[in-house]
């Protein structure tokens, strides 16, 4: 993840936002199966957390299988890390294009996604 200096992480909980950025990418498979992450510091130096916050992130990740991490060879993406389906994809895609083309807070996008799938 290469951040700018405005995507700096400012949350209550920012290894739960790292982790839901990298989920998101390898769900959306815009991280495929075997691709690298950046690494821990990196990651801790581009979103302004200590490398302890990115760690965690990526810890989870690991526990939920989603990467797998070799001393040497980084962190990288694990072959049962399934995307999502390429049609959910594209309609997501879609979602996220038309939420910055009406200027709409992605925050509603995501609440009103939530409420809708909770039925």
């Amino acid at each position: 993840m290469t951040a700018r200096e405005t995507d700096r992480v400012d949350h209550p909980n920012p290894s739960a936002v790292i982790y839901d950025h990298f989920r998101g990418l390898i769900a959306s498979g815009r991280l495929g199966i075997g691709e690298r992450l950046p690494s821990v510091r990196q990651t801790a130096a581009d979103l302004g957390v200590s490398a302890g916050t990115a760690a965690r992130a990526y810890k989870q990740l690991e526990r939920d299988g989603l990467v797998a991490s070799r001393t040497g060879a980084g962190t990288r993406v694990a072959a049962g890390a399934s995307p999502l389906p390429e049609s959910l994809v594209v309609m997501i895609r879609k979602l996220a294009d038309l939420t910055a083309r009406e200027q709409v807070d992605p925050n509603d996008v995501v609440t009103s996604l939530r409420a809708e799938l909770n039925g």
